[in-house]
């Protein structure tokens, strides 16, 4: 089995995104997959109620009861790995996880360690992406799908979807749209991973 975990720290509405579609398009059947658990850093994170109703493992790991990034990471992939009989998952999915991770964490990871972001990489790394393409006069932006690598919103893209600047568009008004397009293409690329 294909096992997968989902990181999360907020609302989780990629991670609801990709539950649905494992389970509409059946990828246990189709692929050998399953989602294995969600992980949160945060333990009022809104997606992990929705993960639990859904009957997932979840768990919560807080980032702040670790004195170091390397202390937590070293336990988050403690973590990850109970979620697999050979302790390694198919694939880890950053769905709203935010926290940067060590190089070491993602070495450990290469290859199965996924991230979306709000913007046609490699066009607006970081925060406040839809704000910094609305100053910069966009006519277009998007989200991307990519592999992590420790440089940060960084790596091979996977898929992307563009989304049109619209008179009158404010940070938040793109961001719903850009949104809708995540949920499409996130759970697409997973799917197109486990295909090959």
């Amino acid at each position: 089995m294909k096992n997968i975990v989902i990181l999360i720290s907020g609302g989780g509405s990629n991670m609801a995104a990709i539950v649905k579609a494992a389970k509409r398009e059946d990828w246990q059947h189709k692929f050998g997959a399953r989602i294995a658990a969600v992980i949160s850093n945060k333990a009022d994170a809104k997606g992990l109620v929705f993960a639990q109703q859904k009957g997932l493992a979840t768990e919560v790991l807080d980032h702040k009861s670790f004195a170091t990034r390397e202390a937590f990471d070293a336990a988050l992939a403690q973590a990850i790995d109970q979620y697999d009989a050979l302790g390694q998952p198919a694939l880890v999915v950053l769905a709203g996880f935010m926290r940067i991770l060590t190089p070491s964490f993602v070495s450990r990871y290469a290859g199965r360690l996924l991230n979306i972001h709000p913007s046609l990489l490699p066009a607006f790394s970081g925060l406040h992406t839809h704000q910094r393409a609305l100053d910069a006069g966009c006519k277009f932006v998007g989200a991307s799908v990519h592999q992590v690598t420790a440089e940060l919103d960084y790596g091979p893209i996977l898929a992307q979807a563009v989304v049109p600047v619209l008179p009158g568009d404010t940070a938040d008004t793109l961001a719903a749209r850009v949104l809708t397009q995540e949920h499409l293409i996130y759970p697409q690329a997973i799917a197109a991973l486990l295909r090959s």
